[in-house]
C-alpha cells in the first residue's frame, strides 16, 4: 500500500516538477537514466533488462499508435510499454 501511494505522488509531482520521464523522448533523443519509480516487481524487470541508473538510452522509434517504444540501452535494442517507461526517470541529453 505504501509503495501505490508513492507511485500516485510521484506521478502528480512529476507533472508539477517538470520531471521527464523516458516516454518524453522523441526518437533520436538521448537521455541518462536517474532513477526508476514503480513497484518491487516492475523495478526488478526493467533493472533485469538493463535499465539501470546511469544507463544511456537512446529512444529509436514509436510504433504508430505510440505503444510499444523502441530503445536502445547498452548497444541492445528493447521494445518497452509507454506504461512502463512513463516509471524511468531520466536526464535529457544532448
Amino acid at each position: 500500500m505504501k509503495a501505490a501511494i508513492s507511485i500516485i505522488i510521484w506521478k502528480f509531482l512529476k507533472g508539477a516538477l517538470g520531471v521527464k520521464t523516458l516516454n518524453d523522448l522523441k526518437p533520436g533523443q538521448l537521455g541518462v537514466v536517474e532513477k526508476i519509480v514503480c513497484d518491487k516487481g516492475l523495478r526488478r524487470r526493467i533493472v533485469d533488462m538493463g535499465i539501470t541508473p546511469g544507463a544511456l538510452v537512446i529512444m529509436k522509434r514509436i510504433a504508430p499508435f505510440g505503444d510499444p517504444i523502441e530503445i536502445n540501452v547498452r548497444g541492445f535494442d528493447l521494445s518497452i510499454r509507454k506504461s512502463e517507461a512513463q516509471n524511468i526517470q531520466i536526464r535529457e541529453r544532448k
